[in-house]
């Protein structure tokens, strides 16, 4: 601690950097968000202790797909409403549920939980792509469509997995660039997204 350091309580310091493991808060945010739970919203506090228990508890990834879920098989995948013949490749759960919200696609999901990245040790196995080549595989699935992101780790992943499924004879698509340049699903707006998803062309 430095000399000019406010000292804090270990329960408060435990809860600051717990904070600052969420993407996008930093120190100060951190001492916004704690500084205002303790004074200002205990109940509230306690109902997202609780949450957050029963999140780490009851949440578990579907079986079929990977996203989150409290069953064996998620409600998507247990859906008679889906087309099982296509099949979307996301890399993260907050891309599914964007591209949910768009009400343009009705078939299933394979949600990578990460994109292939080297320089930080994040391979095939690591993003489950040994799963996304059996269930491609399985006979039902007729078209894999790659929904990755246009960062240069997602094209990495699309190009690689593309890669992958052709040598399987299996038609992969790879949604339009109306999502931009080196953005996300996950902030990109729905509309876009449809129409990315209508004007996916094949690779």
């Amino acid at each position: 601690m430095s000399k000019n350091a406010v000292p804090t309580a270990k329960g408060l310091e435990r809860l600051l950097q717990a904070l600052r493991a969420l993407p996008g808060v930093g120190p100060r945010s951190a001492q916004r968000m704690a500084y205002h739970l303790l004074q200002h919203d205990r109940a509230g506090a306690g109902e997202l202790a609780q949450a957050l228990e029963g999140a780490l508890t009851g949440v578990r990834r579907c079986e079929r797909c990977h996203n989150f879920c409290e069953e064996e098989i998620c409600a998507l995948c247990r859906s008679s409403r889906r087309d099982p013949s296509l099949l979307c490749v996301v890399e993260t759960p907050a891309d599914l549920a964007m591209i949910e919200q768009t009400m343009s696609y009705s078939g299933m999901y394979f949600v990578l939980m990460g994109r292939l990245s080297p320089l930080d040790g994040v391979g095939p196995r690591d993003i489950g792509l040994d799963r996304l080549l059996e269930r491609a595989s399985a006979g039902e699935v007729q078209e894999v469509i790659l929904a990755t992101n246009f960062t240069n780790e997602g094209e990495a992943t699309a190009h690689y997995v593309a890669e992958m499924l052709r040598a399987r004879k299996l038609r992969v698509s790879r949604i339009a660039r109306g999502v931009p340049l080196g953005g996300e699903l996950e902030y990109v707006d729905a509309g876009t997204i449809s129409q990315a998803l209508l004007e996916r062309r094949e690779i």
